[in-house]
């Protein structure tokens, strides 16, 4: 445990203070300025002090977002609205919803997809390549025509989010799979031959236990993907519920503070989500011996 949460806690304290000495650095003109027209002039003591704790900086101090996630998280808990359009933890609750929902369906696609690409010559030859173009897209591209085209026929809501949080989470899924159903090598796949199995039982007993760690492991990188996609899909919408609506009403009217502390908890969202994927992938993989 110790080994495993020192390496970590080093790296967060080496951010958090770079982050420090960055927004001094970022926000000291301003403080500089404002001591010029005051006619007076700061000491550093006195400027590290002003570019802490300034009311709309262009980076905010690590404390200064922390009391934002406190006010609209802690807070409102305590006060029992935790669920109020104002709290932090009910546009996590918009979002975490369309993000599952968009990663379920891309795992579902992309774990057929590739069941079909290693079965299938026609698929491999045909399907692959055009898997792999999808992804060359820009996201911030195709989102709002998604948006547009799904509202036109009346869908709206959760799963336009949904849909292009799954564009972006099925190919991680899809290429790990492949490579997952594809590593059983020559020899066992001969020796599923010399037992007269079937595909559907080579598939099953061979080919889809061997491909368990690279599915857990894709499936963390389509959960991250699938985040992104969700929050990026809220943007074009005119979304007020969720991250991706806060950081577009905080970049709206220059709150940069509520911008950063939808970031950390869109961070914050990502690394439970994908510790929850690793806790299963452990539990997994130890009752099948594979850990």
């Amino acid at each position: 445990m110790m080994r495993s949460v020192v390496p970590i806690l080093t790296v967060v304290a080496a951010i958090i203070l770079l982050w420090y000495g960055a927004s001094i650095a970022l926000n000291a003109d301003w403080a500089r300025d404002k001591a010029t027209r005051a006619g007076t002039q700061l000491t550093f003591t006195e400027l590290v002090a002003d570019t802490w704790n300034q009311r709309k900086p262009k980076l905010p101090a690590p404390h200064q977002v922390g009391a934002e996630i406190w006010k609209t998280t802690g807070e409102m808990v305590l006060k029992g609205r935790g669920f109020s359009k104002r709290s932090l933890i009910y546009h996590s609750w918009v979002t975490f919803s369309a993000t599952v929902l968009g990663f379920l369906l891309g795992t579902a696609l992309g774990t057929l997809l590739a069941v079909g690409i290693v079965h299938n010559r026609t698929m491999d030859m045909s399907v692959m390549p055009w898997v792999i173009a999808s992804q060359t897209i820009p996201i911030l591209a195709i989102a709002p025509m998604i948006i547009v085209v799904l509202n036109a026929v009346g869908v709206s809501g959760l799963l336009p989010k949904a849909m292009i949080s799954m564009y972006l989470s099925f190919f991680p899924v899809a290429v790990g799979m492949v490579k997952g159903l594809r590593s059983p090598d020559a020899m066992q796949l001969d020796q599923m031959r010399t037992w007269n199995a079937s595909r559907f039982q080579t598939f099953f007993k061979l080919r889809l236990p061997a491909s368990m760690p690279y599915f857990f492991t894709s499936l963390k990188v389509a959960m991250a993907a699938s985040l992104v996609g969700t929050i990026i899909g809220e943007l074009p919408t005119g979304a007020v519920a969720g991250l991706g609506a806060r950081l577009l009403a905080g970049s709206y009217y220059g709150q940069t503070i509520q911008i950063w502390s939808a970031l950390i908890m869109a961070a914050v969202l990502a690394a439970v989500l994908v510790g929850c994927i690793g806790v299963l992938q452990r539990l997994t993989l130890n009752r099948m011996g594979m850990a």
